[in-house]
């Protein structure tokens, strides 16, 4: 039997998002974070509407965490030979498209925010018609969108010419950030493993959820080739064995998108929870169990995670919501008006004053429920801006919540993770308007840990059941009468943003396409980084 350090057997996760690439390593035994080293990311925009990572960077990133990480493992005599599995958690949706005989990027990595592909979307609405999209989003679970992978690949195969001769010469392979990461460390031209999990592909608009294989009729529609794209896995079984570096040898035993692995971490296994991320945006994910529920409220239905091969799927519908982080982000770096985003609950006006302010954070559309890319808005004043926009991100949570109830069940409480939720502020007025408690767990590393957890069951060293961490409780204190009060005023502020950035006719056309309540899902553009939300006089807003 083989004998282990103190810590018993270590399981490493590979974070690769959006801002930040990370390597942690965890004890098995206890879930504790040991050591971990993270370096940013850098994002690029050529044009209006375009988000670019370079997909080499991406690879060196989680290289270069890899090494650091492990020389503290040997500083903390900590012996780098514990680790017995490595899991992988990613941003979502971000396609690259890369030479299978040379390994060099064919084009710069597209991220989800990208929005470049409103005229594909446009296009294939008009060439096989709105019955068609609906198909589509029985198939796959997904809307048709600026959003997903398949519109990003769809847009690469038509205006990249050495994608086009990749293809035609069998060089091309394609795939999501894991699948990338994965043929590189595992070998990469030297016999890398071309392979993704269920709950990446569900997020391409390419799998079925039915059989979680691709799809023909998807591809043909989107004339993307199977031959370049990766062998769907499950979320917990090796898939090969790392290559190069400290942890050669290692197998890589877990992969989930970044979502779903936070849902994981939160322990939500059973049907009826779920757990919201605050970060650039939010993410919402309730655990629907083995049945694929399809929303009538503008939710996502996706694959939550799949433990094993032989294991059977478990679902999750899903409600997106656009901007978060974003909005504070834009008080500091776009009006000024704060120094940081934690100075965000230190110059909150007294008690509840809002100032008869509602912030609605369109930057780049509405995603859940609302699903509106024309979303545009205005609003003034320091002192009530920063609450304002604080309570946008929880009134987006809540009409989330609500839209899940209608769907599915209510939720009974709401588990969150993700960078502003350390926000005690902002937790306290998500809890007072969802009307449910809200449990901010003290370990705050959930995506990775979920990453950890597939990999560690893969190779039997993570334990099955898991105990509830300690964590902060916020019950709700609003009466039922004032939280139906600002919920009601939020809706209204957000009607009369509807349809800003569209010009007449744009109004009336998508008016008629909300006749049809699945139509109302689909217009192009429908998601990230479009032109900015306001216009305001930023020196009138700045701290004097």
């Amino acid at each position: 039997m083989r004998e282990y350090g103190r810590f018993g057997p270590l399981v490493g996760a590979i974070d690769e998002g959006t801002t930040n690439a990370r390597f942690l390593v965890f004890a098995a035994s206890t879930s504790e974070v040991l050591t971990y080293h993270q370096v940013p990311i850098k994002r690029f925009s050529p044009q209006e509407g375009w988000v670019e990572q370079d997909a080499l960077e991406l690879y060196k990133s989680i290289l270069e965490c890899i090494e650091v990480t492990i020389d503290n493992l040997r500083k903390l005599d900590i012996n780098p030979g514990d680790i017995v599995s490595i899991g992988i958690t990613n941003q979502r949706e971000t396609i690259i498209v890369w030479n299978s005989l040379t390994g060099q990027p064919l084009y710069s990595a597209i991220v989800w925010l990208d929005t470049r592909t409103s005229k594909v979307v446009d296009e294939l609405i008009k060439k096989y018609g709105v019955p068609w999209a609906n198909s589509v989003e029985q198939v796959s679970g997904l809307p048709l969108s600026t959003y997903f992978s398949s519109v990003k690949l769809k847009w690469l195969l038509q205006n990249v010419p050495a994608v086009k001769d990749a293809v035609v010469a069998g060089e091309c392979l394609a795939g999501t950030v894991d699948s990338w990461l994965i043929w590189n460390l595992t070998g990469g031209c030297h016999g890398g493993a071309h392979v993704t999990d269920v709950t990446n592909a569900s997020r391409t608009q390419l799998m079925s959820l039915q059989s979680l294989q691709w799809d023909n009729r998807l591809l043909k529609y989107f004339d993307i080739p199977i031959q370049i794209l990766p062998k769907i896995k499950s979320s917990s079984e090796i898939y090969g064995y790392i290559a190069t570096g400290s942890l050669t040898g290692v197998p890589i035993a877990g992969c989930l998108g970044d979502q779903q692995a936070a849902l994981l971490g939160q322990n939500c296994l059973r049907f009826g929870q779920g757990k919201c991320t605050y970060g650039t945006g939010c993410f919402l994910l309730f655990n629907t169990g083995d049945s694929i529920v399809h929303s009538k409220n503008g939710l996502l239905t996706t694959v939550a995670f799949k433990l094993g091969p032989e294991v059977p799927p478990v679902y999750a519908l899903e409600g997106s919501i656009a901007t978060a982080g974003d909005a504070l982000q834009w008080l500091r770096d776009g009006l000024e008006i704060i120094d940081d985003i934690k100075d965000t609950e230190l110059i909150l006006p007294d008690g509840d004053n809002d100032g008869d302010i509602c912030f609605v954070p369109a930057f780049t559309g509405l995603y859940s429920p609302q699903w509106q890319k024309d979303a545009r808005g205005k609003a003034t004043k320091r002192e009530h801006f920063v609450r304002a926009a604080l309570e946008s991100i929880c009134q987006h949570v809540r009409a989330t919540v609500d839209a899940l109830a209608v769907d599915c069940i209510p939720l009974k409480q709401l588990l969150v993770d993700g960078g502003i939720a350390q926000n005690s502020t902002l937790m306290q007025m998500q809890a007072d308007l969802i009307g449910i408690p809200v449990i901010r767990p003290l370990m705050t590393e959930s995506t990775a840990l979920g990453a950890a957890m597939a990999a560690g069951r893969a190779l039997g060293v993570w334990p099955p059941a898991t105990p509830a961490p300690p964590a902060d409780v916020f019950l709700p204190s609003l009466m039922d009468d004032e939280r139906e009060i600002r919920c009601k005023q939020w809706e209204k502020a957000l009607d009369r943003c509807m349809g800003w950035s569209s010009d007449t006719d744009e109004r009336v056309h998508h008016k008629t396409e909300q006749k049809n309540p699945t139509a109302a899902a689909l217009p192009p553009g429908l998601f990230f980084l479009g032109t900015a939300l306001l216009v305001i006089l930023a020196d009138k807003l700045k701290p004097v």
